[in-house]
């Protein structure tokens, strides 16, 4: 095994071992099961949204989703594309307890058609006809002719005996469909809906790709579409599934009331650990989290974790 393999080995046994704890714990309590639910529905909304621009907050994502309220300034397709998400999200739900090889392609049509559903009734669960290019990038997707039998392919591959690690598995099945490229538009968010399907198939919680990492995300696709490896692309995907894991364990876990020194290694910190390393108190904290300056994971009104990659973002804003 080469450096390249033992590094993407090492990357899924942590996945692994993750999940074993996970499982462990398992069947988690109902009511935290719903506040996981009602925060990664508009989580994976909102960021699967924004991927593909729509300019919906992420509180404004929750207002369309939870409330059904309209949000002044926005357009009608905007709204549409959350409420349509969602109601996408509660289809694969649907799904969770068919084995992978009874996917059918009609699951990724019904997928499909509720994404588009009254913003492109016309081309909704059906394959695109017409040629396609992507948006600054010189990436060749496949002559329309040819999508209904790289389709017959991929069906196949996706319900085939695989040892490869879910997650892998998933992360290639998201590859593989968005390089066909087989809808007018639609295409990544089915993508990633049917990669999280497969995860939520084996009890892994859903791949969030954040819409700080839009970027990357677009070029990892780009770069192995244009022949270079999928490495940067595994270890994206790889990063996200292990960031809800840790969001499920934090969760899970006896609420942290106060330390003496929060740990520089930690993913997620409490209000407390955050006014500890800002040097303010711990209603300051709650105040920038209120007023969106701060993000921050919040389940049921309770569970406040803050994300350190997110904080390090605000201590730099306060520096700017």
């Amino acid at each position: 095994m080469d450096n390249k393999q033992s590094f993407f080995a090492n990357n899924l046994q942590l996945l692994t071992g993750k999940k074993q704890k996970l499982d462990t714990f398992r069947p988690l309590p109902p009511e935290l099961v719903r506040n996981l639910d009602d925060w990664f529905k508009v989580e994976l909304t909102y960021t699967s949204n924004a991927i593909e621009g729509n300019t919906l907050t992420r509180a404004e994502t929750a207002l369309v989703v939870e409330k059904g309220l309209t949000v002044a300034g926005k357009s009608l397709t905007e709204h549409l594309e959350a409420t349509n998400h969602a109601q996408a999200l509660e289809y694969i739900k649907t799904l969770v307890d068919k084995n992978r090889q009874d996917i059918t392609e009609n699951d990724i049509f019904e997928i499909h058609k509720l994404i588009l559903n009254k913003i492109e009734a016309g081309n909704a669960g059906r394959y695109r006809t017409q040629h396609a290019r992507l948006t600054q990038s010189d990436v060749v997707l496949p002559n329309p002719v040819k999508i209904p039998d790289l389709m017959q392919e991929f069906m196949r591959w996706l319900v085939s005996s695989n040892l490869d690690h879910i997650v892998k598995f998933a992360a290639d099945a998201h590859y593989k469909l968005v390089s066909i490229h087989p809808f007018s538009d639609g295409n990544g968010r089915t993508s990633r809906l049917l990669m999280n399907l497969l995860l939520i198939q084996q009890g892994y919680p859903s791949a969030i790709i954040r819409k700080e990492d839009r970027l990357a995300y677009i070029n990892s696709l780009e770069k192995a579409q244009k022949g270079n490896g999928l490495d940067d692309f595994y270890n994206l995907i790889f990063e996200a599934v292990d960031r809800s894991l840790d969001i499920y364990l934090e969760a899970i876990e006896p609420e942290r009331v106060s330390v003496t020194e929060p740990n520089p290694e930690q993913r997620f910190y409490t209000t407390e650990e955050v006014a500890k390393l800002l040097q303010v108190d711990p209603e300051s904290v709650r105040r920038y989290v209120r007023s969106g300056k701060l993000r921050a994971v919040r389940l049921g009104g309770k569970f406040i974790r803050i994300d350190k990659a997110d904080l390090n973002n605000f201590i730099e804003g306060l520096k700017g």
